[in-house]
Formats: structure tokens, sequence, C-alpha cells
């Protein structure tokens, strides 16, 4: 025995939010499933708004994970970039107060470096690019 009491039906770790969401969707009507007293312009209206709400609530909080919406990519670091990437981490972390996931902290790294492509050039010169052996 777990020392749980099981209730019928109910998932002793579901999260209450998640039930809560559940109540509500399944509570309200569906114009479209009762053949709809409402005129088509409001069903547009309602649409566009919970399109632009869900628009408005960022990222982090939308998703289930981590993972969601993004591609896996191969990423190797050299051992200098690793520790820049740490320390980068920490003091983000330090200034939201928060933790802040790898991923989410490689994809803007990777996002701003898109948004200056004059740096991100410096870097690949400093590599080697650009050079030629004419």
């Amino acid at each position: 025995m777990t020392g749980m009491k099981e209730g019928a039906g109910e998932d002793p770790f579901a999260d209450e939010g998640d039930v809560a969401v559940e109540k509500s969707e399944s509570s309200a009507p569906d114009p479209a499933m009762e053949g709809g007293s409402e005129p088509d312009d409001i069903a547009e209206d309602d649409s566009s708004q919970s399109t632009e709400q869900a628009m408005n609530i960022p990222y982090k909080f939308r998703r289930d994970s981590v993972q969601d919406n993004r591609d896996r990519v191969p990423l190797f670091l050299q051992a200098e970039t690793k520790t820049a990437e740490r320390e980068a981490m920490r003091e983000l972390e330090e200034r939201f107060d928060d933790n802040v996931s790898m991923t989410d902290l490689r994809e803007a790294l990777v996002k701003v470096g898109l948004e200056h492509l004059d740096e991100t050039e410096a870097t690949l010169e400093e590599w080697g690019y650009g050079l030629t052996f004419d």
C-alpha cells in the first residue's frame, strides 16, 4: 500500500491547472456543435481574440517542454565558448533571479548572433574565414 487514497478515475498527480482548463473547455457550449445561434462575425472575433491572447503569452509559459516547437540540431563548442556560455547562464540567472534553460539560452544566443552579423563575421574572420592563399 502506498499510503495514498485512490479516487474513482482521478489522477492524484494531475496538475490542477489542467483540470480547470479541461472543465472550462468542456463546459463552454460550442455553437458549431449545437447548430450555432451566434452570428459568424462574433465567432470570428472570439477566435481572433483567443489567438491574440495566445500570442501574448511568452513562449516559456505556453510550452509543455523546453523542446516544444524546436528542431534538434547538433552543437559542438570549443572549450572557451563552453566556459563563456556557463558564465553567461550564471549571470542571466542572477539577473532574472530564476533558472535559465540551456536550450533557451543557446537559442537566444543564436538569435542575437543572427541580428548582429557584423560581429558574427568578425568572429568567423578570427577563425580564418575570408583568408585566401593565392
